[in-house]
């Protein structure tokens, strides 16, 4: 009895690319909003120029965005990796322990409930074709699917996009304001705003309670800022 393989493969990498996309635009815009708003709280604490503060907060976001768009792209490779070698490792049992692996095909439909006479035929159907067995294998032993060869790159690119597009958030204000205790004002209402809606829609995204995904995200990044505003105040004196 074949397996609907090619269906089932198509289905789940559309929604595991979803997931990961998801995953790099909330790490990215969750980032950008907390870490340079809390960098120009503490600089509006510590010195009287709008244009320090800016040119502080671009670079941040500039060496932020490179940091976090590297570090995603690390992870990609890193999955990548990690599949490929064991794709090597069960390729290479299937070759050698053919009957072993054969058990295992058995043992994880068995788990599905399927009848011993169908899991014969499609253990034997599977030792066919070593390739398809080996994608067996990967996905319903190891519960690994085959990375997207561009995925390190994407993943890099929505997360560096995004921890930018967060991060010039809080610094608006210091554009339009003369001080830094008006821009420190002002950017708190905007990146308030913003993180509530964010902490919303990925609670919301995820599953969770919206509003209180909404008050835990803008607590934490209140609370960054508020830190670093304290301990540029009390080091100026």
């Amino acid at each position: 009895m074949p397996l609907p393989l090619p269906h089932h493969h198509h289905h789940h990498e559309t929604h595991q690319g979803s997931s990961a996309a998801l995953r790099d635009f909330v790490i990215g815009i969750s980032d950008g909003l907390t870490v340079p708003f809390a960098l120009s709280a503490g600089l509006s604490g510590a010195v009287n120029s709008n244009s320090l503060i800016l040119i502080a907060g671009l670079a941040e976001v500039v060496a932020g965005t490179i940091s976090m768009g590297l570090g995603g792209y690390l992870a990609g490779k890193t999955e990548i990796e990690h599949y490929e070698g064991e794709q090597k490792r069960e390729s290479m049992e299937v070759k050698e322990i053919p009957h072993k692996e054969q058990a295992e095909v058995k043992e994880i439909l068995a788990a599905y409930g399927i009848s011993p006479a169908v899991q014969d035929q499609v253990a034997g159907e599977l030792a066919k074709d070593h390739e398809k067995w080996v994608d067996f294998m990967m996905r319903f032993e190891l519960g690994l699917e085959k990375p997207d060869p561009r995925a390190a790159f994407l993943s890099a690119l929505r997360i560096g996009w995004s921890y930018a597009i967060g991060g010039l958030v809080p610094l608006s204000a210091y554009f339009f304001w003369k001080t830094p205790q008006q821009g420190l004002l002002y950017s708190t209402i905007i990146t308030v705003i913003c993180l509530l809606i964010f902490g919303f829609f990925k609670a919301r995204f995820t599953g969770q309670n919206p509003w209180k995904g909404a008050v835990t995200v803008t607590a934490i990044g209140l609370a960054a800022a508020g830190a670093a505003f304290g301990i540029a105040r009390l080091i100026n004196g």
